[in-house]
């Protein structure tokens, strides 16, 4: 509601409207702020910027996928690299381990080839020599096949006595060795592929025998259960026992080449 102040003045009268509410507010001084501040306009917003900033936001995690690939493809090269390398390095790693190998089996081999030349001097120096044969007993106690294994790996075979005269040796050279002892050594003589078909331990057939014969005791009785034959010391006469019991046993070495 406007109202009309006449104001008078010397020449004329001068009407002002004024506003009912601009009478009732009250007047600021030049400079003073407002109690509250009005609120900031909102920017103008188009289709056109919104486009734009989904466009560029999309541009920008493009760019990101593609930092972390390119990443990912340097890593991927490098560990790609590392393994080629560790290839290689197992590679000769196993080359090595090949001539080391061989090495072993050779030192091995050699071993085994010291070891049976020692046997066959020591058979010689120590025990009994006859013609080219050499003959010793071991005072260990082995069943019949771990003392056909220990001859063997010293270079020898159990003894095989083929006639009388090397039989009768044999028994003297194990007699004395026992004295005043009664001692049972195996000898390489088995039926243990047949009964009652005795065979060497080179598998030839044995064909002198020394079988005890006594009215109480007379050999072989032990059947199909004694299938391994020893010789007794006292009197060097065979006979069959269970081939695991242990016993001593005795070797014999050929002199002429070293086995």
């Amino acid at each position: 509601m406007l109202k009309v102040i006449p104001l008078m003045t010397s020449s004329s009268t001068l009407c002002l409207c004024v506003s009912q509410a601009s009478l009732f507010e009250p007047k600021k001084a030049r400079g003073d702020v407002p109690d509250i501040l009005p609120d900031p306009e909102p920017e103008p917003t188009s289709p056109v910027s919104d486009f734009e900033n989904s466009y560029n936001y999309i541009l920008s995690r493009l760019a990101s996928m593609d930092q972390a690939i390119h990443k990912l493809n340097v890593g991927h090269y490098t560990l790609d690299v590392k393994v080629s390398q560790l290839m290689d390095r197992l590679s000769r790693m196993d080359g090595k381990m090949i001539d080391i190998y061989d090495s072993i089996q050779e030192i091995y081999q050699h071993s085994k080839d010291n070891r049976k030349e020692i046997g066959r001097l020591e058979a010689c120096q120590k025990g009994h020599r006859m013609g080219y044969k050499c003959y010793l007993v071991y005072n260990s106690y082995e069943d019949y096949a771990g003392a056909s294994r220990k001859c063997l790996e010293r270079g020898g075979r159990m003894v095989m006595p083929r006639d009388r005269k090397e039989q009768e040796a044999l028994a003297d050279y194990v007699k004395s060795f026992f004295h005043p002892g009664n001692w049972p050594v195996w000898l390489g003589i088995n039926d243990l592929r047949s009964e009652g078909l005795y065979l060497f331990d080179d598998g030839t057939r044995v064909s002198y025998f020394q079988w005890r014969k006594h009215f109480l005791s007379s050999q072989p009785d032990g059947g199909r259960r004694e299938n391994c034959v020893a010789m007794s010391s006292d009197d060097g006469d065979w006979w069959d026992h269970y081939c695991d019991r242990t016993m001593n046993y005795l070797c014999e070495f050929d002199d002429r080449v070293a086995l």
